[in-house]
């Protein structure tokens, strides 16, 4: 990996890149699925949000494969599908939820498991 030296990091932030590959990966879960968020506490870094995990969710929509974000912080490129799924606020925050809200959350897929 090679190394972003201090004086370059200004124009590699205004050049962007994006996280997205063209990788194949077939989709494990289908727009309108109900998925688990599973709780996992991993000792490293991690993108999926406390207050979702344990939660049950529906599949919105499928981004597609981006580098998974964990591995990224790791100095690894890992191939992952990368989902939106929305929470309803009672799923999320029982009672206090608001009636009829959702919260939309991007998950990688091997933070999701079928809730069936």
């Amino acid at each position: 990996m090679p190394v972003l030296k201090a004086d370059n990091v200004a124009a590699v932030l205004r050049k962007g890149a994006s996280a997205r590959l063209a990788d194949p990966l077939p989709a494990r879960f289908a727009v309108g699925q109900t998925v688990h968020a599973l709780n996992i506490n991993p000792p490293t870094h991690t993108r999926i949000p406390r207050y979702v995990r344990g939660r049950r969710g529906v599949v919105h929509s499928d981004h597609g494969v981006f580098t998974f974000a964990d591995a990224h912080a790791r100095g690894e490129t890992v191939p992952e599908r990368l989902y939106s799924v929305r929470f309803s606020s009672e799923e999320l925050w029982g009672p206090q939820g608001s009636p009829g809200g959702s919260v939309y959350v991007d998950l990688f897929e091997s933070y999701l498991a079928s809730a069936t």
